[in-house]
């Protein structure tokens, strides 16, 4: 009886665990606080805001918020990073500097594209790194409930 118990227990748990990860296809619908595109980078969630704004390569502002998997924000203090961005067959690179409670900010030339990628990379103080795989510019479905 105790081992069926237990059994029906790690199922529910293991099951609990998956409905929590989200996709990126499940992200894409969901109306991001800032605006910007969400990803999953570990236990983390990031979400990406590129200043896309005119046409052509140009200096451009990317910040990333960056929550834990309730959407608590996360202290950034002490964080480091950094950005790879391909766009129109071009590779830039930038680094991420905390920028107040739960952000960071960095800024690269680069023209912007619906199929830029943008690669984000982020250690918390006293964490393991995490990075996620972002397409910020790509048209959206339509949001779902959070």
């Amino acid at each position: 009886m105790k081992l069926s118990s237990l059994a029906v227990a790690i199922a529910a748990l293991a099951l609990a665990g998956a409905a929590v990860a989200h996709t990126d296809e499940y992200l894409d619908t969901v109306q991001a606080p800032n605006g910007g595109q969400l990803r999953m980078a570990g236990s983390y969630h990031y979400e990406l805001v590129v200043g896309a704004e005119g046409a052509g390569a140009q200096e451009r502002t990317l910040v990333v918020y960056v929550t834990d998997h309730g959407d608590a924000k996360l202290d950034t203090a002490g964080a480091e990073g950094g950005v790879v961005i391909l766009s129109q067959g071009k590779k830039t690179k930038a680094d991420l500097r905390p920028d107040g409670e739960n952000r960071l900010r960095g800024v690269a030339t680069f023209a912007p594209a619906p199929d830029m990628k943008v690669v984000v990379a982020v250690r918390l103080a006293g964490q393991p790194p995490a990075q996620a795989r972002f397409v910020p510019l790509k048209p959206r479905p339509a949001p779902a409930a959070r």
